[in-house]
């Protein structure tokens, strides 16, 4: 009979293999997990010897000081010998203003670099809860003084712009008791267009020989570079998302004029490259406007592509709006909110919550 053994300590907890653990681990099972995993990698790594044994050189030759591109090359030849490669950044570094800020006067470089700055504050209590509430009155008039900082001319040609919003806001509450909230927002649109087409120029230019405030006027065609492109990407951004909404709910609106515009819209331009509309923007749309209209051509590209970005934005949000269970249409209902509150406090607020991965890949890819 045998005497049987219990332990009462417990064995003391061996490391595991270092193929098991640490560096080899991940190697061994992101790397070389088996045959063809393994081929991959070195091919990998022999292709990026390749590169690196020809681009090292070619950064180590570079000249930085130069006065042309034959002057570079003669000098990377005495320097690395005949045959030799290298980057001449001689060039990158005397055209770095005009890559940044384009043909713009350099004695006024302090006037976008202050509007980009203000940009952070702008967006911050957007993006932030914790920043105090008041910083959204920069945000509400950061367009007005992007506008002033970066093309100059009289104060009052942005504030007074600014205005239609007002006059917008001002016929909806006025008419919103009378017509209802579609109506009233139809009508407060009409508004502002017909300010901006009738009363905005002469205001402004009243508002100007009585009280001449403003800097230097800047023109577009001297904008280029980092500068234009930051300014046709964050004005498309911020007009083509409210646009977006607005197609996305009205290809869903159950009346029928509105919901065929909305997928006519949306379906046409969807249907052109945007090369096309730059292409329109820029050459042809004159010969569609009234005799003697003017429109800037940045003004321009920056219509055409903020369309373009609210025609996509539209059906990234009209892919939140359906991926929302009918309950919660259903329950808005119950609680007796019409049309607009329902969406204001239901179901956009979810909705857009869904479509955020694909809002930020449509922003980066179409701005």
């Amino acid at each position: 009979m045998s005497d049987s053994f219990v332990r009462i300590e417990m064995v003391p907890a061996k490391a595991p293999p270092l193929s098991e653990r640490g560096l080899l681990k991940w190697l061994r099972e992101n790397l070389f997990a088996g045959p063809f995993n393994t081929i991959l990698t070195l091919a990998t790594l022999y292709a990026l010897f390749l590169l690196l044994r020809n681009v090292i050189p070619w950064l180590a030759n570079g000249v930085w000081y130069a006065d042309n591109l034959q002057e570079c090359r003669d000098i990377i030849t005495a320097y690395a010998g005949e045959g030799a490669t290298g980057a001449c950044w001689a060039m990158i570094r005397e055209r770095w203003n005009q890559f940044i800020f384009g043909l713009y006067p350099q004695d006024l470089y302090w006037r976008p670099a202050v509007a980009f700055v203000l940009l952070f504050g702008a967006i911050a209590p957007v993006l932030f809860p914790k920043v105090p509430r008041q910083m959204l009155w920069l945000t509400l008039f950061y367009p007005a003084i992007a506008f002033f900082l970066i093309w100059g001319g009289s104060i009052w040609t942005p504030i007074v712009a600014m205005l239609g919003f007002g006059v917008m806001m001002l016929a909806y509450r006025v008419l919103v008791g009378f017509t209802g909230v579609t109506v009233a927002g139809v009508l407060g649109v009409l508004a502002a267009v017909l300010w901006w087409l009738f009363a905005d120029a002469a205001v402004a230019e009243g508002l100007a020989r009585a009280l001449p405030i403003g800097l230097e006027s800047v023109g577009s065609d001297e904008l280029g570079g980092f500068l234009l492109a930051l300014v046709i990407g964050v004005t498309a951004i911020a007009f083509s998302l409210p646009l977006g909404i607005l197609l996305a709910l009205g290809r869903q609106s159950d009346l029928p004029v509105i919901k065929m515009i909305c997928v006519g819209f949306i379906e046409l331009i969807r249907g052109v490259p945007l090369i096309t509309l730059l292409f329109t923007a820029s050459l042809l749309l004159g010969y569609f406007l009234p005799s003697g209209t003017n429109l800037d051509t940045v003004l321009r590209v920056i219509i055409l592509v903020t369309f373009f970005a609210a025609a996509y934005l539209a059906e990234v949000i009209r892919g939140g709006l359906a991926a929302l269970p009918r309950g919660q249409y259903e329950a808005a209902d119950a609680l007796g909110l019409d049309y607009w509150r329902a969406q204001r406090l239901i179901i956009l607020p979810q909705a857009l919550k869904i479509s955020i991965p694909a809002i930020v890949s449509t922003f980066i890819n179409r701005s």
